[in-house]
């Protein structure tokens, strides 16, 4: 059995840890409410322009009469054959299983489309370091076998960005827009997919693979793959939510949406100055690269909940075993103090 010097030790080192895991929630809970405000501030915008997108295409010509086909080339479908998948995970870890379960879902997607050539665009460390320990880079990094081995599966790294989540600019999303729609319209890639963490509140969040090109309806997300939290991951949220004053409904825009909705729905015939090509050709890619910033922005507040009840579930674990190991220190004391007086009466006796 442990001494009671080695016993004070392990409690004064778990209740250090306990310090630095309840200081990182509180951290986490303050970041998310910042995320939460830039997720909801770039809402207005998003809104409106897909309206405005709803209410051109009911009032012009997307499609050509005589071949069917759209106008523009970011509606067009195609056979796929080349991927893109975009794939957003966090910088650091202590974040309970956020990361692990977005790779997990990506190497679900990747084995869903086996036989089809599959790129992958990473952002963040996490998922970063992951997929090239997997798959080789655009730029050769890793041996001739491996890449050949891998080569025949058709996946590989064409991109990666680390660092950037700490402060997201939209110029960073519409720069990463401009390069997938120039892929796309030069038929380099048939598909983009965007895998990421939707965030709508603390207990509410899912996993998603969300198609990007080609866009098939404005306004609709279009998801392939989902994944909610379980009933035990909403109750651990909702306690470190409690604990840190964070609320656990999601802002109501309903009011907002509806004025914003107006536009696409009212009776006026509008009189277009330029074609609905060059509409799309402008508009379009906005959209585009709002898609990709609201995904950012999204993943980032659920990295910093998942943080927040990972640290919240870290401190109570070190309270616990602070109890545990302070009542094991109590009847170490209390069983050396018995052997003494045992030892004392022992010695009394013989006398």
């Amino acid at each position: 059995m442990a001494n009671i010097l080695d016993i004070r030790r392990r409690i004064r080192s778990v209740t250090n840890t306990r310090q630095i895991t309840k200081a990182m929630k509180m951290v986490s809970a303050a970041k998310l409410r910042r995320a939460q405000d830039r997720a909801l501030a770039a809402r207005p915008y998003a809104q409106m322009l897909t309206n405005v997108l709803k209410s051109l295409v009911s009032r012009a010509e997307i499609y050509d009469r005589d071949t069917g086909q759209p106008r523009h080339l970011l509606l067009a479908q195609r056979e796929e054959r080349n991927i893109l998948l975009v794939i957003v995970t966090g910088d650091k870890g202590l974040a309970g299983a956020f990361n692990t379960n977005i790779l997990r879902a990506a190497m679900r997607f990747l084995g869903s489309k086996a036989g089809k050539n599959v790129e992958m665009e990473t952002i963040g460390r996490k998922g970063r370091d992951f997929m090239r320990r997997r798959y080789p880079t655009a730029e050769p990094r890793v041996s001739r076998e491996a890449e050949e081995a891998v080569a025949e599966a058709g996946i590989t790294i064409v991109g990666e960005q680390v660092g950037v989540l700490g402060k997201i600019e939209y110029e960073m999303a519409k720069k990463m827009a401009e390069r997938v729609i120039e892929r796309y319209s030069h038929c380099d890639i048939d598909a983009v997919y965007l895998l990421f963490n939707e965030f709508k509140s603390v207990i509410a969040q899912r996993l998603v693979v969300e198609q990007v090109l080609p866009i098939e309806q404005i306004g609709e997300e279009t998801v392939r793959l989902t994944e909610e939290m379980t009933e035990k991951e909403r109750e651990k949220a909702m306690e470190a939510a409690k604990g840190a004053g964070v609320g656990l409904r999601p802002a109501d825009t309903s009011e907002m949406d509806a004025a914003a909705a107006k536009f696409a729905t009212a009776p006026v015939d509008y009189i277009y100055e330029q074609p609905p090509a060059e509409l799309f050709n402008g508009l379009l890619p906005k959209y585009v690269g709002v898609q990709i910033f609201r995904a950012l922005l999204e993943s980032v507040a659920a990295e910093h909940a998942a943080r927040m009840t990972a640290m919240d579930a870290a401190t109570n674990n070190a309270t616990d075993m602070i109890d545990s190991l302070t009542l094991a220190m109590n009847r170490v004391r209390q069983a050396k103090i018995t052997k003494e007086i045992i030892e004392i009466v022992s010695g009394a006796a013989a006398l």
